[in-house]
């Protein structure tokens, strides 16, 4: 007898995903011989190098944590004059290639990110956060002046970037209660240098980007007569070139697509330039499946780049200015992330690998992008997983698991999902909710998650469940609702306004009260819920609506709540307190509390205890309820 829907035998377990690095960014050396990438092993962030056709090597001393720590992270490291400088531990560290010791070249106070070296390799351009003030300093390269400050009195600074001359550093800068993908702005900052002693900032000018209108990535071309980036002044994120001489800005994509990211972290690139200049390579991202392709200045054309068709999510480009290969980290839905290049007449190389690969694609779910109509008339869109393939599939339709993502202004990917194929070979379908407020379908859309956060995310998934089960491709009676972050809000929130709906909720370090994540939750998002809610103290009637803890009794169906202890974010109180209302009352729940972790697992037993809990939970309460 075949075993039910949701109770397979699955190749992959807690065991097997957490064995697995996260790659986070590739760069090559401007020579174009050396790739260097920033994986993370657990809770380490290590550089790893290769050098032509040599195997690779790890750069970095595992006990030199590098990651940048300024908001969520993000921009470690950069490579220059045969070096490569990065954040560790605090501080700024410069090394050679060639390897051996590291050496730190910033005092260690504060956190760095987005080290960018000047032209000459004599400074080092960086973003800087100490006491909640933030901004652009530099420091000479080998570290033997104390840093300067050149670009301060915003809110929040982000990816500078050189001019090829080494007088002009660009760079996005944005205030509360904006977020960047909200409203930013392109600021140019002339450098005025005075012999050998570092030089100074002045002359600050905006160059396009609002409070209403988002900026992302500046860089300016190979000879330093333009400037490009990507705005969303049209109501999509499209590339932008400025040319400096005739002040004149020019649209380069008209796509209904979204060539940009909402910039969570520091260092993010969707587009690079070509080291002849005649040329921006980018990547176009539409409905979550994201491919490249290439903007053509001579003739003002663009065109897909051949090679790169079995990916369907594609992040951190960087184009050798010497031979013009392309490095990405690169996956589908089937192929787990790689480390890998794309030569000029279509030859790709792995370079590195996420974990073993051990699995055929034939083992494992394929995306799918859905639109459903939702109960209001508008449309929401996702991606849906159906079971994975079997030889004999048993009687009935698969349970679901409706996965909400965080941020909440942010967007699924048809790229591997480790948490998605945990699922789907056991016999359950996932959908992958990119409801009203998600980025990658237009400015208009994420823009509808103004004000109604707990609205849109959670009607748009119970509409999801509905059209899946109408379409007979899942039992809507056994729904269960997934989220992390924000995605956790939105499971509280919804088992509180519609009990009975869902069949479990499995919740990861999620919003309960709102007024304490205000009040609680590190800078980058302390005004952010302005947005999302409202005011205070004009919207507090919305904010106690919106909050899960002060409708705690309508809590009853069973749930698992999952919080680490170090969650500067969420802090583990908005866990603790829901918990407590669910134990006084009785209702089915488990609550695992992470020591040592913060907003996310990184270490490999926590990844392997929380899928195993979830399994177990799920057959007792799913399953075989």
């Amino acid at each position: 007898m075949s075993l039910p829907f949701g109770a397979w035998k699955s190749p992959i377990d807690g065991a097997s995903i957490a064995s697995g690095v996260s790659l986070r960014d590739v760069q090559w050396n401007p020579t174009g011989d050396t790739l260097v990438w920033w994986e993370s092993r657990g809770k380490t962030g290590v550089l790893v190098a290769q050098t032509g056709a040599q195997a690779p090597r790890d750069l970095t001393d595992r006990r030199l944590n590098v990651a940048g720590r300024v908001g969520y992270g993000g921009g470690a490291f950069t490579l220059g004059a045969g070096c490569v400088y990065f954040a560790a531990n605090g501080r700024l560290f410069k090394q050679s290639l060639a390897g051996g010791e590291a050496v730190a070249i910033t005092p260690a106070f504060g956190s760095f990110a987005a080290p960018a070296l000047s032209p000459d390799a004599r400074w080092l351009a960086f973003v800087h956060s100490y006491e909640h003030v933030d901004g652009i300093c530099l420091v000479d390269a080998d570290g033997e002046e104390f840093p300067r400050k050149v670009a301060y009195g915003a809110d929040f600074v982000m990816q500078p970037t050189w001019n090829p001359s080494g007088e002009l550093l660009a760079y996005v800068a944005w205030n509360h209660p904006q977020m960047p993908w909200n409203g930013s702005e392109l600021r140019l900052l002339r450098l005025n240098s005075f012999g050998g002693d570092l030089p100074s900032g002045s002359d600050i000018v905006t160059l396009a980007g609002n409070k209403e209108t988002s900026i992302f990535q500046p860089a300016f071309s190979p000879d330093g007569t333009c400037l490009a980036y990507i705005s969303d002044a049209s109501g999509w994120g499209q590339l932008y070139i400025y040319d400096l001489e005739s002040s004149q800005h020019r649209q380069l994509t008209t796509n209904a697509a979204e060539h940009g990211a909402p910039a969570w972290v520091q260092g993010l690139r969707t587009f690079c330039w070509s080291g002849d200049g005649r040329s921006i390579f980018y990547l176009e991202n539409s409905e979550g499946f994201v491919a490249l392709r290439r903007h053509d200045l001579n003739s003002a054309t663009n065109e897909s780049v051949a090679g790169l068709e079995t990916y369907t999510e594609l992040e951190q480009i960087d184009v050798s200015p010497e031979s013009g290969v392309i490095a990405l980290i690169a996956s589908s839905s089937l192929i787990p992330p790689r480390v890998i290049s794309l030569t000029n007449n279509g030859e790709v190389t792995v370079h590195r690998r996420r974990g073993a690969e051990n699995l055929q694609a034939s083992q494992l779910s394929d995306a799918q992008a859905i639109t459903w109509r939702c109960a209001d008339g508008d449309l929401a869109h996702g991606l849906y997983y159906p079971p994975a393939p079997q030889e004999a599939m048993p009687p009935g339709k698969p349970p679901l698991i409706v996965n909400v993502h965080g941020g909440p202004t942010s967007q699924r990917f048809a790229g591997f999902a480790s948490e998605v194929q945990f699922f789907t070979t056991r016999g359950y379908a996932v959908l992958q909710v990119n409801h009203r407020g998600s980025t990658g379908y237009g400015k208009a859309y994420m823009e509808m998650h103004r004000g109604k956060w707990g609205v849109y995310d959670v009607t748009d998934s119970i509409a999801g469940v509905e059209f899946l089960a109408n379409e007979g491709l899942v039992d809507g009676a056994k729904a269960v609702i997934m989220g992390g972050s924000a995605g956790g809000f939105t499971v509280l929130q919804s088992l509180v306004e519609h009990p009975g709906f869902y069949r479990a909720g499995l919740c990861s370090y999620g919003v309960s009260n709102q007024f304490g994540l205000l009040m609680d939750t590190h800078k980058f998002e302390e005004r952010y819920p302005y947005w999302l809610l409202g005011e205070l103290p004009g919207a507090a009637e919305l904010y106690r609506e919106r909050s899960p803890l002060f409708h705690a009794e309508k809590l009853v169906d069973p749930i698992i709540i999952f919080q680490g202890t170090e969650d500067e974010v969420v802090p583990r109180d908005q866990s603790d307190s829901i918990v407590a209302s669910l134990k006084r009352r009785g209702v089915p729940h488990e609550y695992h509390v992470f020591e040592g972790e913060g907003h996310g697992w990184r270490k490999p037993e926590t990844i392997e205890a929380y899928y195993n809990s979830i399994e177990r939970f799920l057959l007792q309460h799913v399953i075989y309820a």
